[in-house]
């Protein structure tokens, strides 16, 4: 496991009456310069840009309009979201940046976190709400105060939750001290256990988070991995559990990206030249730009060597990739939280392997990926060495979409499961990753058996059981898919 110790640079940017920003060394700087910055990087780069009424070519040939145009709006980020095309429906992906440090070190899996996931789930008709824990990072507050996977909670904060009060009450669970209610559950009478309270602390998160072999199943040795996310900086680690897979000789691959919203392009690549041996150095996906870029239009290919880089995207060597070589077929684990680079590996390796078997359920749906944009127009605002030094805004617009070697991008819907199991139904009984009888994995496993999954009738759901979304406020990437600054240098 590689520990990082980074300490997260926070710039308080406040805004004052005059209309003006101003960071840390007493620089002030206009809000009619950010929004200027603003506009233009979102005229050069985005992906609907020639759909976007405000970003219309002509929105600046009037000087003076234009200056009326862009001071409408103090706060940038607001401006920001104005010049989105069809929020929310088209666009649901791109947002603005308050802190560029801040955000790269978050791309790599650091931030403040309790170090934990959830989901919500409404369990009868009188209207009851419990949250169950999926997934607990290692050596963070929750893992100290032995939160476990399958824990269920049904009160933030001493208040028990239920649909009048969930709305007003969840975002308290994402403060940086909470406490926390769990309960044990039998026959859907709730009982109380103990509340525990924890506190947000910088936390580095491994996405290599599990990797094991099954030994029997129906006589197969079968590879099974947890990966949370495509980050740059544990392409090492990424690459190490496949020399593991390799090594034990695996006949069948179960790959979980159930907690996996994406990450990197570049990873995900590596990770399917992982996966599969036979695809060799052919094309994983072409990426293409506005009509502006479309000298950008590029590909990714199979590789066979990776690049490792340091938390500040820095290439600090390579490595051979560890490929397996005994693979026809691959499962993939998904969820709605599976997005962008996730289904990236799911859509760029269909063409190539026999099959690409999907349980779980439907994927999130992000065909489209993003730049990070910076104030520093004499480089089309990609450098961030060259940004304006007096604020540390940016953007992180969407300005490409992505296709597999049959030009198919055709997922805004998600990606349907082969095998669906909602896990959710099975709130009672969250059993840990990796554990043979964890309901998602299991359906895998019996695929693999080659018998149709029987489900456990005595711990499935109750008579009701309604999924409610939980999202975390401040998780504006949770669905990223970015290309490197190394794409523009090929």
């Amino acid at each position: 496991m590689k520990f990082i110790k980074a300490l997260i640079l926070v710039f308080t940017i406040s805004f004052l009456v005059t209309g003006c920003y101003e960071d840390s060394d007493d620089k002030q700087i206009s809000s009619n310069e950010i929004n200027d910055f603003v506009w233009k990087g979102m005229n050069s780069w985005y992906n609907w840009q020639s759909q976007a009424p405000n970003l219309s070519d002509t929105k600046d040939d009037n000087t003076s309009e234009y200056q009326v145009f862009i001071n409408q709006y103090n706060n940038p980020s607001d401006f920001f979201n104005s010049l989105i095309f069809q929020p929310n429906v088209t666009d649901r992906f791109s947002w603005f940046i308050e802190d560029y440090n801040e955000q790269q070190l978050e791309f790599q899996g650091i931030s403040k976190s309790h170090g934990l996931k959830y989901k919500s789930v409404q369990i009868n008709t009188n209207g009851d709400i419990i949250i169950y824990v999926r997934y607990v990072a290692d050596n963070s507050p929750a893992s100290d105060a032995n939160i476990k996977r399958g824990d269920i909670i049904n009160a933030i904060n001493g208040t028990v939750l239920n649909t009048s009060n969930f709305s007003n009450v969840v975002n308290s669970l994402f403060d940086d001290t909470v406490t926390l209610s769990f309960v044990s559950e039998n026959g859907g009478v709730l009982t109380p256990l103990q509340s525990k309270t924890i506190i947000a602390t910088v936390l580095s998160e491994n996405p290599v988070y599990l990797k094991k072999v099954f030994n029997n199943i129906n006589g197969k040795k079968v590879g099974y991995l947890v990966y949370n996310g495509f980050r740059t900086a544990y392409n090492d680690e990424l690459n190490e559990a496949f020399s593991f897979f390799k090594g034990e000789n695996i006949d069948e691959f179960i790959l979980d990206l159930r907690l996996n919203g994406g990450g990197s392009v570049g990873t995900s690549a590596y990770l399917s030249s992982m996966v599969y041996a036979n695809a060799g150095t052919s094309k994983f996906a072409d990426l293409k730009f506005n009509s502006k870029h479309s000298n950008r239009d590029g590909s990714y290919f199979f590789e066979n060597t990776l690049n490792v880089f340091d938390i500040n995207d820095k290439k600090t060597g390579e490595q051979t990739i560890n490929r397996l070589s005994t693979l026809n077929r691959l499962y993939v684990l998904t969820s709605n939280s599976t997005a962008s680079a996730s289904e990236m590996v799911i859509n760029g390796l269909k063409p190539y392997m026999n099959t690409v078997k999907i349980v779980g359920t439907t994927t999130y749906g992000k065909n489209v990926g993003s730049i990070t944009l910076y104030d520093s127009p004499r480089t089309d605002f990609q450098d961030q060495s060259s940004a304006n030094p007096r604020h540390t805004y940016a953007m992180q617009p969407i300005v490409f979409q992505i296709f597999n070697k049959n030009g198919e991008s055709d997922y805004t819907q998600g990606f349907i499961p082969d095998i669906e199991v909602n896990e959710y139904e099975f709130w009672n009984n969250i059993l840990a990753f990796g554990d043979e009888n964890e309901v998602v994995l299991k359906a895998a496993l019996d695929d693999i058996r080659g018998f149709t999954t029987k489900m456990n009738t005595s711990k499935k759901q109750q008579p009701f059981a309604k999924k409610i979304e939980l999202t975390a406020p401040d998780k504006k990437f949770e669905y990223e898919m970015y290309i490197d600054k190394q794409f523009f240098v090929k």
